[in-house]
């Protein structure tokens, strides 16, 4: 995978694509990282990259020329690949921002499919509307707050959907258990001593007996579901065994 990201702060990402499993995949060769700065394609003397908005208001708003030039730019530099008995497929062109669709596990899994993809991190006040309506494919949110600037959500969707590539973590099962993964939040973890101070490893973890920790491990994660997050369970794909359980465990907790 490609992952390109126009911003006016490349150096802020040197650190995360340096280092740790973004590092690390970038090594073996399963993800090529690019920062450009978009400034570089503002087509003006000034480098201007922003204006006031027509109609009055605070703040600056993005111009379109910088954003819709580094793009091309960068596909015409490196155009889009076509495999054996395979169409060219462009890439995701991907504009951060408050008011874009909520990012999810499931939103992740579907962008690591892809062979490359584009952020586009903004500033000031917001983006000349032309860049959403005719050049990005998709808009994402973190969250419903608002922070300086796009670097920081796309550091998080680029990590998100790194960890899911084949070969970038040492333990391939690890992204299929995570939370959300599964449609419910992953079940507590334990790991030697097995006492500390006070408190003890549950003794079903100890046994050896995979189907029994299986089970375990399903009902705790049944359990800290509907704690912490009981709306994951109104589209959580659940078995007889698994409604059965999640009764008993709410009965526990009366």
């Amino acid at each position: 995978m490609r992952v390109d990201v126009l911003t006016l702060f490349p150096e802020m990402f040197d650190g995360v694509f340096g280092s740790s499993i973004l590092g690390k995949a970038q090594d073996k060769g399963i993800i090529r990282l690019n920062a450009v700065n978009f400034r570089d394609y503002s087509g003006n003397k000034h480098h201007m990259v922003d204006d006031t908005p027509y109609g009055g208001g605070g703040g600056m708003v993005l111009k379109p020329e910088p954003i819709f030039n580094a793009v091309e730019s960068l596909l015409e530099s490196d155009p889009p690949q076509q495999g054996q008995g395979e169409s060219l497929r462009p890439p995701r062109i991907i504009l951060m921002c408050p008011q874009g669709e909520t990012f999810t596990q499931k939103k992740a899994e579907e962008l690591a499919r892809e062979d490359r993809l584009i952020f586009i991190c903004g500033h000031y006040e917001g983006y000349d509307e032309r860049i959403r309506e005719h050049l990005v494919t998709d808009e994402l949110s973190i969250g419903d707050y608002v922070l300086t600037g796009g670097e920081l959500p796309a550091m998080v969707v680029i990590d998100s959907v790194a960890r899911l590539l084949p070969g970038v973590l040492g333990n391939e099962t690890s992204a299929i258990t995570d939370s959300f993964s599964t449609g419910l939040l992953e079940y507590p973890h334990y790991t030697r001593p097995a006492q500390f101070r006070d408190h003890k490893v549950p003794d079903i973890l100890l046994s050896g007996h995979h189907a029994n920790v299986a089970d375990w491990r399903r009902r705790e994660a049944l359990r800290r579901t509907w704690q912490r997050r009981p709306d994951l369970l109104e589209h959580a794909e659940l078995s007889a065994k698994d409604l059965k359980w999640l009764a008993e465990i709410k009965l526990e907790q009366q």
